[in-house]
């Protein structure tokens, strides 16, 4: 959903730019060095976490309350992102009522990938432009040969997060922009932030009763949990647009990416999804998992989710390659 040149925001200025009352997220369109420096925080020191991992749980093992708390916080994020950040709010493939909304928003928050107008409206500005000029993360950005694709990779995995221009919110989310909640719950990001780091410990604390089980847990459930989900993620914006099967017409180089099915909750069958970007469901072939379409029909089942766009057998055919 974009606004036409000559629309502008209910309260903005004539310049189409939105007053700061209905700004959904802190800061501007433009990133400054603190937020630089800020990101580069988020990115390395659970980063350095992951690559610890392997030696810590050689050292001194990996217990099962630590793995049960991660494995938990992992997928309930994941699936915060995968249901909530992309099938509801950027491609509205089910709608749902305001409670649903409020969580969905909440949880997906907590898997620290940004703000979630921040996160839909670079995801929407990638689809409209995707493996073309515009496009905020695509590998081919360079060019293809293979120094350049290898350059396009690291920017789509994660070097286009420090670009200095970000995505006009009011241009490419104007409908969460004027929705309070959301907004409300974006500015916030930095509570959900908080909290997303301090469940585990507390839940470790808590469980074993010390102070070590909150920080064995603090650095599996949320250090490690946090550097594997965003490495996952990234990955559905660099290796699925540069390798992978294609079943699907599309008009761009997305490819389904078996092996990163799972952590990704379904989202690295990348290629339908661009085939047919408002499909609940992206799995779509014998075989393929999908558990955010799983809990996504769960919702319906419950009442909590209504006018699913679930994919037919003949809108699957009309997308097939020949």
């Amino acid at each position: 959903m974009t606004l036409q040149a000559d629309e502008v925001l209910p309260g903005s200025r004539p310049d189409g730019k939105p007053n700061s009352q209905i700004s959904a997220t802190l800061g501007g369109e433009k990133q400054g060095l603190p937020e630089r420096i800020a990101l580069a925080a988020f990115i390395a020191i659970p980063f350095l976490a992951l690559l610890a991992a392997a030696p810590v749980a050689w050292g001194w093992g990996l217990g099962w309350r630590d793995l049960a708390i991660g494995t938990a916080m992992y997928f309930l994020t994941c699936h915060g992102i995968t249901v909530g950040y992309h099938r509801h709010f950027t491609h509205r493939a089910f709608k749902t009522g305001r409670v649903l909304k409020i969580v969905m928003a909440v949880v997906g928050s907590l898997a620290v990938e940004g703000p979630v107008v921040r996160w839909v409206a670079d995801h929407r500005k990638h689809h409209k432009f995707s493996d073309r000029d515009g496009d905020p993360h695509s590998p081919w950005r360079y060019g293809e040969s293979v120094p350049a694709l290898l350059k396009g990779l690291w920017w789509a995995h994660m070097g286009w997060m420090f670009d200095s221009e970000q995505t006009p919110q009011h241009i490419y989310a104007p409908d969460l922009v004027k929705d309070s909640d959301i907004r409300a719950i974006s500015r916030l990001f930095w509570l959900w932030t908080t909290l997303s780091l301090l469940l585990p410990a507390l839940a470790g604390g808590l469980l074993s009763w010390s102070w070590q089980g909150a920080v064995t847990a603090f650095f599996w459930g949320s250090l490690v949990r946090v550097a594997l989900l965003h490495h996952v993620t990234w990955s559905i914006n660099s290796i699925c647009h540069a390798v992978g099967s294609r079943p699907f017409r599309s008009r761009d180089k997305s490819g389904n990416v078996w092996w990163l099915a799972v952590l990704s909750c379904g989202e690295s069958w990348h290629n339908l999804h661009h085939a047919d970007p408002t499909a609940a469901r992206h799995g779509v072939l014998r075989g393929q998992v999908d558990s955010s379409a799983r809990i996504i029909r769960w919702f319906e089942l419950a009442g909590w989710a209504r006018e699913v766009r679930w994919p037919d057998a003949a809108r699957i055919a009309a997308r097939r390659t020949a």
